[in-house]
């Protein structure tokens, strides 16, 4: 009720485990709180908390408008609604090494378990899209080291994600790897790699655990679990794909209202109000709300 009682030290120390455990671990993307306890009650190793849906949900395009107090929030409102660890999306760290830091400790903060910051000029794109610039790479290592040196929990994961494939190319995508793996990253998110070798190819520049993002519409082919675990891969996200499914969703059965004024065709691909109850444990509060009204003082007259 109310929130996890697994700490974040403990969700921390679980994220490290995972992906130290040669099992990929398989983060699909909250875009509400209440997708998180969905995620684990369906077997899911951790929750991902994705930039590009938090800016969505405000109705803006992923380009670095969101702010660290947008991003905390919603760090700690998913994190606390489950026991599983989260990852979440950072952006460049909302400025230079000393806003990294603060970013660090207000993430920390949050409860999440881990982090990534990357090495984009702002304004920043999709990770996806054309036209992306990347920092130097003592900028990029600066960040990192920033970060690094910010943390308070030494359990927390400190991702270092590069776009500079899509700039300049697979063996940048590998020097930068290292240099960042070097700068402390405890995990390195290769950004739009085009097929499993380039997976392979990081997976073998770097020591630390890797990441791939099987975002849909993207440069990546959306490869199966096991075919990222079969060249390395630690940790799989998808990001986008719950609040694409769910907007999806959204649009056609407005349509269907719109057209038949009436939603009666479409509940029964509605989630039962029995089951959202479920996954809010409505039971637990009316149970703590039912005991704090019978409580009686002892030794109390009754009045």
């Amino acid at each position: 009720m109310l929130s996890t009682t697994v700490t974040p030290s403990e969700k921390r120390q679980a994220l490290r485990a995972g992906l130290a455990s040669g099992t990929l671990q398989r983060f699909p993307g909250a875009f509400t709180p209440l997708t998180a306890p969905l995620i684990q009650q369906l077997g899911f190793e951790g929750v991902y908390i994705s930039g590009a849906v938090m800016a969505a949900e405000l109705g803006l395009p992923d380009i670095g408008l969101t702010t660290l107090t947008e991003v905390a929030q919603r760090g700690r409102e998913i994190s606390r609604m489950t026991d599983l660890p989260t990852l979440i999306d950072a952006d460049t760290g909302f400025g230079e090494a000393m806003n990294v830091a603060r970013a660090v400790h207000e993430l920390e903060d949050a409860g999440v378990s881990g982090l990534h910051l990357e090495d984009q000029v702002n304004p920043k794109r999709c990770g996806h899209l054309d036209g992306k610039e990347v920092v130097s790479l003592d900028r990029a290592v600066q960040r990192i080291a920033a970060a690094v040196s910010a943390r308070r929990d030494a359990d927390l994961v400190i991702m270092a994600r590069t776009d500079i494939r899509g700039v300049r190319g697979l063996d940048a995508a590998k020097d930068r790897a290292k240099a960042l793996e070097a700068a402390g990253a405890d995990a390195i998110f290769p950004e739009a790699m085009a097929s499993l070798e380039e997976f392979a190819a990081i997976r073998e520049a770097v020591q630390v655990p890797i990441l791939a993002n099987m975002t849909e519409f993207g440069k990546s082919a959306l490869f199966t679990h096991q075919q990222l675990q079969d060249v390395g891969v630690n940790i799989a996200i998808h990001p986008v794909s719950l609040l694409r499914i769910a907007m999806g969703a959204i649009e056609r059965e407005l349509q269907g209202l719109r057209d038949t004024g009436t939603l009666d065709g479409a509940v029964e691909r509605m989630q039962t109000r029995a089951r959202l109850y479920e996954l809010n444990d409505y039971a637990a509060y009316s149970a703590f709300d039912e005991g704090v009204f019978d409580f009686e003082v002892p030794g109390a007259e009754p009045r």
